[in-house]
């Protein structure tokens, strides 16, 4: 038996401790690693897009949505549409409704209330202008101050323009209103009138008046009437203290703020007994 060792047939190891594996070379999973690693991957990897990118990149990156900015847009016109032909909210900007309407309360004014062939009832809480009647010319203002204003007032944030008034219809055209019988009540018509809504304390009124509503025209009061200047202070004039229907910008329905005084403003019944004026048709 041949005891000799027999040449090996394995390759001799490289003796050299660092292979050089080239510029190419390396292990497999190296190699599929590479491969596999996309731009922008990796802690080290520059972002896909350059800092220093060109007139061309930049024209293609997505401009800013605009779809917000056109909904805000959208609702402030139709808040400015519904204001000015529907619904206003109106600031109580006095006392002289109390205790029906509080300083600060937030009322919104039916527009559509007349806008038919409607008009203002005895007993109805009316919005107006009183440019003419109350106010015989329009004070003067800055424009841009004017446009702010008219802005605030439509969402009801600020008082609206000086010469708009709300106050209680007590006689409409044909009427005759007179103060006061001998339990110191106004008399519509001839006939008493009680009352409910009127400041507790206050008497029907400390002037004595006796006037005939012109037609087209109305005769109107607050409910506080130690506190309100309404058509008994302007009876000498122009007008007589009356207010023209066509002044009249919409019937106050609702309080609207704040939460805890919402409530619908009803007709009140104490009118529904009045008689007709005299020389009234129907």
């Amino acid at each position: 038996m041949d005891t000799d060792a027999q040449p090996s047939t394995l390759p001799e190891r490289d003796s050299s401790p660092t292979p050089d594996r080239g510029a190419v070379q390396g292990s497999r999973s190296a190699r599929f690693f590479r491969r596999r690693q996309r731009p922008g991957e990796g802690p080290s990897a520059e972002p896909a897009t350059s800092r220093e990118e060109g007139p061309e990149a930049a024209a293609e990156r997505p401009l800013p949505r605009r779809g917000p900015v056109l909904l805000v847009l959208a609702c402030l016109a139709f808040v400015g549409l519904l204001s000015a032909f529907v619904v206003q909210p109106f600031l109580i900007p006095s006392s002289s409704m109390e205790n029906t309407l509080q300083v600060g309360d937030r009322v919104l004014v039916n527009k559509l209330a007349y806008r038919f062939g409607g008009e203002p009832r005895r007993g109805d809480a009316i919005v107006f202008d009183g440019t003419g009647s109350f106010v015989q010319d329009a004070p003067a203002g800055n424009p841009v101050t004017r446009v702010l204003r008219g802005a605030g007032a439509a969402v009801g944030l600020v008082p609206a323009a000086e010469t708009d008034y709300i106050k209680r219809v007590i006689g409409v055209g044909g009427d005759r209103v007179t103060c006061c019988d001998e339990r110191g009540r106004i008399k519509v018509n001839g006939k008493p009138v009680d009352e409910p809504y009127i400041h507790p304390g206050d008497s029907p009124s400390e002037v004595p008046f006796d006037v005939v509503v012109p037609e087209g025209k109305l005769w109107v009061m607050g409910d506080h009437r130690a506190r309100s200047s309404d058509s008994r202070d302007h009876l000498g004039d122009p007008g007589g203290g009356t207010v023209p229907l066509d002044k009249v910008i919409g019937r106050a329905d609702w309080i609207g703020w704040p939460v805890g005084r919402w409530t619908s403003l009803e007709r009140p019944r104490a009118f529904d007994g009045i008689p007709a004026a005299a020389g009234a048709h129907g």
